[in-house]
This record gives structure tokens, C-alpha cells and sequence, in this order.
């Protein structure tokens, strides 16, 4: 059967389902390709998309609701592209090219992007779901920024405890966001150590003596069972007296429009290198809902790639999807995490360096002298270096990989990241186009960098400060950290 004609690129109508990260990066491949005014937007939340990520500053209380959003609502209007907030989409009429709407609207299409994410996983615990189908006070979820407005207006009420159940990278920002303010923390995880799926067990032990050190306790391989006036009751006996619960337990693909549409779904919705649905070539996922090559992401990087090969191939080009190296940061304030691929998973050497005490523990993977991953815990002043290696495969001498572990100096000038370093992980940018900037406002509107997980904040205002005299910087913008407005 040959390739269906696809019809010119000036006619085609492309339908985006879902209002995330990924959906915003696809607009901006979009709209930089002259496709703005043939793309509509159909976001369930009534937020501009946003950054997820940041979701724990806003609940640290270091950053404002308002300056997540990753373009503002006119960016949209100006460019024609169609943003429709609070917009549900309930069906994808595949024979009739439509997609309708909860309100029963249907919106017609050429090309239909399935960008819907990933939705919290419950935990079975008894009582958290009261009779009538509505959550315990006591429970918050902890996904979107109307999640994080409803627990920040619990804090109203001046909770003393809070019980985090999940100690995955959400659950760790959470835990520390509540702590800053003042709450006293607890973690429930239900595996051995924390951050199970990114680190091994030592790295665990020492985030699990970090988390100690900021006056929060840990309760490893224990499960919550049952919520009750008393508190949280755990499989070991436990019961933890708390006036807050949150679920960052994990998620899983947002598929359900996938499935009533009959698409492939496995784990996510099943896409081939061009991001196409293996069941109709005008319908594409890309995200958190996406499968490619048996593999769902669940970070930013791994998307924003998609989102850029996608707009490619809309636009009539010849882009494919390969994969992409996932780089992993937490961001939360005395705690300093970066996962680079899978290192749990991978095969190779290893090199690694532990100082329980002062809280570090610095680990690579490397395979035929690259490094194929690592987990750096307490210690990124040398992720940048290692980031670009891990990156571009970059083959190592017979020392190497042993002295980029190794802390920098205390005194003396620290190595200076050449101009083809990647600094930002999430949108792919390197320090020559960094230093090339005149602000962290121009990095912002003309890289991206800083509007991902925020990681590399720190280096990109470095990189800043430290440009060729002769340039005028705005100090009060070298001041941010991270924030998107």
C-alpha cells in the first residue's frame, strides 16, 4: 500500500490536544515555520501552558504563579495561533477528521497532535477517597498549578506535619518545598531507597542522610494503607500523626483518547520515527503519552526533542525521531541532584566517588571510554563538563572519567565551559550562544534555556557575569533564578 499524499503544508490543519510543556515547545516549531495560523491549541487547564517543573518553586515560595507560563496568552493571539483554554477534548472522530470537545463543539483537523501527558498515579490506600468519590481534606495531588494553588491555600490553615507518599524526584522537591516553609516533613516510600528508578542504593543512603540533616524523616520499603482521624497508617506498624497528605507517587501515559479512538497503546500511545500513530498517519503523540521503540520519557528533554522533530515534519520536512539522551536535575533549595540516562539499567564501567558525611556521592557508567550514564548527588560543580561528555559521547582518556568526579578546587580559577559545551540540557544550547545574549531575559526569548527544570539557572547567570567587558548586563535580571514570564 503506498504513503497516503500528504496535501500542501499552506492548507493543512493541525489540531494540538493538551496544553503542556511539550504542546508549547510543537506551537513555538510551529509558528517559527509560518504554520502559527493553521494551528489550534486544545488546553484542558485554563493556564497558558506552562512550567510543570517550577511547580515546587511556586510551592517553596520562591517563585510567583504568574511567571511559569512559558508564553503568554497574547504570544498565541499575535502569532494566529488558536489557544482554546479549558478545553476538554472527550473523542477523536478519525473517519470524519474531528476532534470533539466536552461542551460537544467539534473542531476539524488535517493533522491531530496528542500531547495529553501523564496522570498522577493513586496509591490504594483506604480513606483517602471518601463515599462520595471526593478526596480526605487531609489529601493533595501534586501535578498541575491548580494542585499546587489548593495546597498553598491549605497552608492558610497553618499545618504543622505533612506526610509526602512517593520519594521519587517529585516527592523529594515537595518534601523540601513544605520543610522551607516551616512544616515539619515525613516521606513514605515504598522501595529501599530514594530515588529508586535514577540512583542505587548507596546514592539512596545518601540522600535519605541529607534529607535527614534538613529535618525530614524518611520511612523506607513501608506503605501507606489506610488514612484514619488518627493519621497515616503504614504496612510496618507505623501510624504517622499528620495534618496534610501529598501524592507524588508516580504517574502513568494519558492514553484514554488514544484508546477510544482505537490506536496502538501500550504503555503510551505507540508512534514511529516520525511521531505518527502506526494506525493513522495523520494522527502524532509526542510527551509524556508518547511510546517510541517500547519507551515512554518522563522529562522535559526527551519531549522538547520530539516536539522539534514534529514541528519539522508537519512543516513538510524529513526530520525523525532517534531517541534522545535524558538529562534529570531536581531542583529544590540544599539539594542538588543530576541523573544522566539510566544508570540502574546500563552496562559498563564504573567510576564513583561517595562522601557520606559531607553528603556526596558521584557516580558514572562508562562503556568503550564514553560515559553512557551517572547520578551526581550533593556536588554539581562540574555537571556542565560532564553533561557535555555524557552528550556527545565524547571519548575519554584512561583518567578522565575519575577527575571530572573529583570537587573543584577551592581556590584557584575554575576550567571555563568552551563555547560548544551544552548548558542547558532541556532545550539543547551551549555556552557560546549563552554568552551571546545580552540578559537572562534575552536567554529566555531566544534559547529557552532556564525555562525547562531550571537546573542549569546557576551557570547560564555565570556564564552571564562573566562575558566580555564592554557589555552592560541588568543585575536585577542576573538575580532570577529560572523564572519564565
Amino acid at each position: 500500500m503506498s504513503e497516503p499524499v500528504s496535501e500542501p503544508v499552506s492548507e493543512k490543519r493541525i489540531v494540538i490536544i493538551g496544553g503542556g510543556m511539550a504542546a508549547a515547545r510543537l506551537v513555538e516549531g510551529l509558528v517559527a515555520r509560518g504554520l502559527g495560523p493553521q494551528t489550534t491549541v486544545l488546553a484542558e487547564e485554563q493556564h497558558a501552558p506552562y512550567n510543570r517543573i517550577l511547580l515546587s518553586a511556586v510551592l517553596e515560595g520562591t517563585h510567583r504563579p504568574g511567571a511559569l507560563a512559558l508564553r503568554e496568552k497574547q504570544w498565541y493571539a499575535d502569532r494566529g495561533v488558536d489557544l482554546r483554554l479549558d478545553s476538554l477534548v472527550v473523542d477523536i472522530h478519525r473517519d470524519r477528521h474531528e476532534v470533539e470537545l466536552a461542551n460537544r463543539t467539534r473542531v476539524p483537523y488535517d493533522a491531530v497532535v496528542l500531547a495529553t501527558g501523564a496522570i498522577p498515579t493513586l496509591p490504594p490506600i483506604r480513606g483517602v477517597v471518601r463515599m462520595d468519590g471526593s478526596l480526605d481534606p487531609r489529601v493533595q495531588a501534586f501535578r498541575s498549578l491548580d494542585d499546587c494553588g489548593r495546597l498553598l491555600d491549605t497552608l492558610h490553615d497553618h499545618p504543622r506535619t505533612a506526610v509526602i507518599v512517593g520519594g521519587g524526584l517529585l516527592g523529594l522537591q515537595v518534601a523540601r518545598a513544605l520543610a522551607v516553609r516551616g512544616i515539619e516533613t515525613e516521606i513514605v516510600e515504598g522501595r529501599d531507597h530514594l530515588l529508586s528508578s535514577q540512583v542505587d542504593a548507596s546514592a539512596g543512603k545518601v540522600l535519605k542522610r541529607s534529607m535527614a540533616k534538613l529535618g525530614t524523616q524518611v520511612y523506607l520499603g513501608a506503605r501507606a494503607t489506610r488514612l484514619t482521624d488518627e493519621g497515616l497508617k503504614l504496612d510496618n506498624g507505623y501510624t504517622l500523626e499528620t495534618d496534610l497528605v501529598v501524592l507524588t507517587a508516580g504517574g502513568r501515559p494519558r492514553a484514554n483518547l488514544a484508546r477510544r479512538a482505537e490506536l496502538t497503546v501500550n504503555r503510551g500511545i505507540v508512534v514511529d520515527d516520525r511521531l505518527r500513530s502506526v494506525d493513522d498517519p495523520d494522527v502524532y503523540a509526542i510527551g509524556d503519552c508518547a511510546e517510541h521503540n517500547a519507551t515512554v520519557t518522563g522529562f522535559v528533554s526527551p519531549a522538547w526533542e520530539q516536539a522539534g522533530v514534529l514541528a519539522d515534519v508537519l512543516a513538510g520536512g524529513s526530520a525523525t525521531y532517534e531517541g534522545h539522551r535524558v538529562v534529570a536535575r531536581l531542583r529544590a533549595t540544599d539539594l542538588d541532584v543530576c541523573v544522566l540516562g539510566e544508570p540502574e539499567n546500563e552496562t559498563g564501567e564504573v567510576v564513583e566517588i561517595a562522601n557520606p558525611v559531607k553528603g556526596t556521592h558521584r557516580k558514572l557508567v562508562v562503556r568503550d571510554g564514553r560515559i553512557v550514564a551517572g547520578a551526581l548527588v550533593g556536588d554539581l560543580s562540574r555537571v556542565g563538563l560532564i553533561t557535555q561528555a555524557f552528550d556527545r559521547q565524547t571519548v575519554l582518556g584512561e583518567h578522565e572519567a575519575g577527575q571530572l568526579l573529583l570537587p573543584e578546587p577551592s581556590n584557584g580559577p575554575r576550567p571555563e565551559l568552551p563555547d560548544d559545551a551544552e548548558v542547558c540540557a532541556c532545550a539543547g544550547v551551549s555556552a557560546g550562544r549563552i554568552r551571546a545574549c545580552r540578559s537572562l531575559e534575552d536567554v529566555r526569548d531566544t534559547t529557552r534555556a532556564t525555562t525547562g527544570c531550571g537546573g542549569c539557572a546557576p551557570t547560564v547567570r555565570q556564564l552571564l557575569a562573566t562575558r566580555p567587558s564592554g557589555t552592560q548586563l541588568n543585575a536585577t535580571k542576573l538575580s532570577l533564578e529560572g523564572t519564565t514570564s
